[in-house]
């Protein structure tokens, strides 16, 4: 099989060139665009997934040599978690060269951070399937290095942090409650706030609910610790 242009160009952003480009058409065509005779990216995602756990934590365990598990696990999260994925899917463009059908391109599926992470997953797992364990890692840490060098700063989740925080002073979990959602359905915003049973209480706005939760429980969080 004889890659084309834009994918032959991909290898290059990610440092791969493939033995067998079947595996990377396969990594980069979404399940709206499978067929009888064309292979979805969903397997190829499901073993990344284990490909990429694997070389972090080969990682992490080389990084910090004296860390302990509990150190390490938020560490991992961080760097393994779907955001992550898909900002690096981002970074190197993938979003361009993935195969989609026309209703999920036409909702903007080349920019969905889901989509964008389950395709970085498959990418992987090509990678692995291609060359070997080695040639994934190796990959991996090089999209992910400057990640690997600061996830202390990202490893701190603020949800858990705060839930920490009001159950040592005798309150019950922090209430997150959707206040607006803007923007079209493949880019939405949306604005969480999150209150303690005291009247304590922060808003933030993200691209996701979830970073929208993690940004509120942080404002509040670093409000409260001051």
């Amino acid at each position: 099989m004889k890659l084309s242009a834009d994918l032959r160009s991909f290898e290059g952003r990610i440092g791969h060139h493939f033995g067998r480009p079947d595996l990377l058409v396969r990594a980069v065509t979404h399940a709206s665009m499978s067929s009888p005779t064309r292979a979805d990216n969903q397997r190829l995602e499901f073993l990344g997934d284990r490909v990429l756990g694997l070389a972090m934590s080969e990682a992490l365990l080389a990084r910090d040599k004296s860390a302990s598990e509990g150190q390490l696990a938020p560490r991992f999260n961080a760097l393994v978690r779907k955001e992550a994925c898909a900002d690096v899917a981002k970074e190197i463009d993938l979003g361009a060269v993935l195969k989609l059908g026309r209703s999920e391109m036409m909702s903007g599926g080349r920019r969905k951070q889901a989509l964008l992470g389950d395709a970085m997953e498959a990418v992987i797992a090509a990678v692995y399937l291609d060359a070997g364990f080695e040639a994934a890692r190796d990959m991996v840490l090089r999209l992910w290095g400057k990640r690997i060098d600061s996830v202390d700063a990202d490893a701190r989740d603020a949800k858990t942090s705060l839930q920490e925080w009001a159950q040592a002073r005798g309150l019950t979990p922090p209430n997150y409650a959707e206040l607006a959602r803007s923007g079209p359905d493949h880019a939405p915003v949306f604005t969480i706030k999150v209150e303690l049973d005291n009247g304590d209480s922060e808003q933030a706005t993200a691209g996701s609910k979830r970073q929208a939760e993690q940004a509120a429980a942080k404002a509040l969080l670093e409000r409260l610790e001051r």
